[in-house]
């Protein structure tokens, strides 16, 4: 038989995957490692969905989604940040932020192309680009700079081939957010280097420190910016998969080409319920940011009087606390945490190089969890501090 894909084939296994498996294959473990809400969707999303279901509203859409559901969108980016989409040409509903991503690639980055992609990140960004053809390049980041993307080190990466800087803030794994005044000079780096931007802005709303900044309303950005977003983590809806993109038309042209074959639409019902979603939720996501905020002090404070250093994440609800002190690798210190004590965390290398060193937690659980989570990590490292 002739060969595999080599470009497929040579792709690395998502380095969440495999601790999600052992989490699969014991009992009683208590895991901070999925990065899922704890919520169920909002009773009134519910609603809507069901609503939508019971009016027969099964058959496909537009390849660009539901006229209504744009408008939504178009009028949300709108008020929130003061930017306007047209939904007649400018927005793509996708399957859930990751095929927005994946779109994105495609229609930027051609075999010779490069993309900077500032890790720690989620681990999708770089395979996205390898399927292309194009070449991720890794900016990191650290832990004593709030795990912020730096300038220096983006001049560090450029080349003449780089055609595309990736942005995730508030970030995943880190909970790192970046200031306005930091953003501007990234901007102002995307200029001199006639880069295009995909920003993936899943976190917006759940900002704990300072304001979210729409990359695309920054002096000159929207007309090279895809601005990713969707329903799936401020809104509860991981599993309705619903996302969605925008950019300037010719663009959005490109990406509507591709996701047509793809995927023809995105999912009829959570379309509908993403209107309700947008127009109507806005108490919802408040109740349940105040809850992840919460959880939030309650782990970093609990990480910090153990011992280990944990900067304060600024949003999404993950924190990253540095295990250097215990002497383990990230993989080590996850693998024998879930034997030992029956606590899941994922090694911050799966994230990244330059994960190596820390953690990812997810708070996105009962505090109560969190708290006995906390009391058996205390356990596990105490006979191994330095």
């Amino acid at each position: 038989m002739k060969p595999l894909s080599q470009r497929a084939s040579s792709l690395k296994p998502s380095g969440i995957r495999k601790f999600f498996d052992l989490i699969a294959a014991s009992k009683d473990i208590i895991s901070l490692g999925v990065g899922e809400p704890d919520f169920v969707t909002p009773e009134r999303i519910r609603n809507a969905g069901i609503k939508a279901l019971q009016e027969g509203r099964t058959k496909y859409t537009s390849n660009a989604g539901t006229p209504e559901c744009r408008a939504a969108i178009s009028d949300y980016i709108d008020r929130r940040y003061g930017i306007r989409y047209s939904p007649d040409n400018e927005i793509l509903i996708t399957v859930g932020v990751s095929e927005a991503m994946d779109l994105s690639m495609r229609a930027l980055l051609e075999p010779v192309d490069e993309a900077l992609i500032p890790e720690p990140c989620f681990v999708s960004y770089a395979a996205t680009a390898s399927l292309t053809g194009g070449t991720p390049v890794p900016v990191p980041t650290y832990h004593e700079n709030y795990f912020r993307l730096a300038v220096e080190d983006l001049e560090k990466a450029v080349t003449p081939r780089t055609k595309v800087l990736l942005l995730s803030f508030p970030n995943n794994p880190t909970g790192a957010v970046m200031p306005k005044h930091e953003l501007v000079k990234v901007a102002e780096f995307v200029l001199k280097h006639d880069l295009w931007v995909i920003s993936d802005e899943i976190y917006d709303r759940l900002t704990y420190i300072g304001e979210p900044t729409c990359f695309a309303t920054l002096p000159g950005m929207r007309e090279r910016t895809i601005t990713l977003n969707g329903f799936s983590k401020a809104f509860a809806m991981t599993g309705w998969r619903l996302g969605y993109a925008c950019a300037p038309a010719d663009l959005i042209s490109v990406m509507y080409r591709i996701h047509q074959y793809a995927m023809m639409c995105a999912p009829t019902i959570p379309q509908y319920a993403a209107i309700e979603a947008l127009t109507n939720a806005d108490e919802d996501v408040e109740m349940m940011l105040r809850s992840y905020d919460e959880r939030r002090k309650i782990i970093v404070n609990g990480f910090r009087e153990m011992g280990l250093e944990c900067f304060e994440p600024g949003g999404a609800f993950y924190c990253f606390p540095r295990i250097t002190r215990t002497g383990l690798s990230s993989e080590d210190f996850a693998e024998q945490l879930i034997h030992q004590q029956k606590v899941a965390v994922v090694p911050g290398t799966a994230f990244g190089d330059c994960g190596e060193g820390h953690v990812r937690c997810c708070y996105a659980v009962a505090k109560d969890d969190i708290q006995e989570a906390l009391r058996r990590i205390r356990v596990f490292i105490e006979p191994l501090m330095k």
